[in-house]
C-alpha cells in the first residue's frame, strides 16, 4: 500500500473521484496540503470526509503575506497533521521586499510548528542557504523538503538537521539528473514520495493532470533507481510518513 505524502486535492476536478481512484490503485493514505487562507476550508473538509485523507495548513511562499497568523487557528484540528506548505522560492523573482516577506512568513510558520510540536512541509527553490539557515534557527522542528529539486549538498544538510526528503514525479523526467542523484542517496528511513497533484505528473502520465493514484509510477521509478523492490519502497515510505506525521497514527 502506498502513501501520497503531498498533493492538492482541492485543485483537482472531481476530487472525490480521484480519492476513489487512488484507493483502487493501492494508495491508502493521502496528505492534502493547504497553501492559502482563501481555500483552506476546502482542504480541511476533504480530510474530514474521507478515511485515509489528512491535511496540513500553511501559506505558500508565492502568496505569503509575511505574517500568516491565520494558520494557527487550524492546527488543533484532528485532521491537520502539519504546518505548511511554507518555505522560500527565489526562482522567479529576486525582489528584496518579496524575499523579506517570504522569510518572515516561513519564520512565523516554523515558530508555529515548534509551538504545536508538528512537522513542517517546506517548499524550497533557488534559496538553499536561507532555507537551511531558517531551519537551523528552529532546532526543535522537523519536517520534509517536499518535491525536492535542489542539490545533494542541500539535501545532506537538511538530513543532518533531521529532515526528510520527498521525491515527486520530476524524478521520472528525462533531464532530471540532479533529482535522480539525490534519490539514490537519501537514506531509507528519510525518504518520502509524492505527486504534488495536480502538477508534475510522472512518466507515463506526463502531460496529464496529476492525481494521487499516479504516485505508484513514481514509486516504481524510485525503486529502479535505488535497486530495490517497489514493495520495499512502498513500505518504507509509508513507515516514514507515519513516523513524521505522527498525528496520522
Amino acid at each position: 500500500m502506498y502513501v501520497d505524502s503531498h498533493c492538492h486535492l482541492n485543485y483537482l476536478d472531481n476530487p472525490e473521484e480521484k480519492i476513489s481512484a487512488a484507493m483502487d490503485a493501492g494508495v491508502e493514505t493521502i496528505l492534502c496540503v493547504g497553501v492559502e487562507k482563501e481555500r483552506i476550508d476546502e482542504v480541511v473538509q476533504l480530510a474530514s470526509g474521507y478515511a485515509g485523507v489528512w491535511c496540513s495548513a500553511g501559506e505558500h511562499p508565492d502568496g505569503t503575506t509575511g505574517s500568516p497568523d491565520w494558520v494557527e487557528s487550524y492546527l488543533e484540528d484532528s485532521n491537520v497533521v502539519a504546518v505548511g506548505e511554507t518555505g522560500l522560492d527565489y526562482f522567479h523573482d529576486d525582489n528584496p521586499q518579496l524575499r523579506e516577506r517570504q522569510i518572515s512568513g516561513f519564520d512565523c510558520q516554523l515558530h508555529l510548528a515548534n509551538r504545536y510540536k508538528l512537522p513542517v512541509i517546506v517548499h524550497t527553490r533557488a534559496a538553499e542557504q536561507d532555507t537551511i539557515d531558517l531551519i537551523k534557527n528552529h532546532a526543535d522542528v522537523t519536517g520534509v523538503l517536499h518535491c525536492f529539486t535542489e542539490s545533494w549538498d542541500m539535501a545532506k544538510r537538511a538530513l543532518d538537521l533531521g529532515f526528510y526528503i520527498s521525491i515527486s514525479g520530476i524524478v521520472t523526467f528525462k533531464n532530471a539528473d540532479q533529482v535522480k542523484q539525490v534519490t539514490k542517496y537519501v537514506p531509507d528511513d528519510r525518504l518520502l514520495i509524492e505527486t504534488d497533484a495536480p502538477w508534475l505528473a510522472p512518466v507515463p502520465k506526463r502531460g496529464k493532470p496529476n492525481e494521487p493514484a499516479y504516485v505508484v509510477h513514481t514509486a516504481s521509478y524510485v525503486a529502479s533507481l535505488r535497486g530495490q523492490e517497489v514493495e520495499s519502497i512502498a513500505r518504507k515510505t509509508r513507515e516514514n510518513f507515519h513516523r513524521l506525521f505522527w498525528k496520522t497514527n
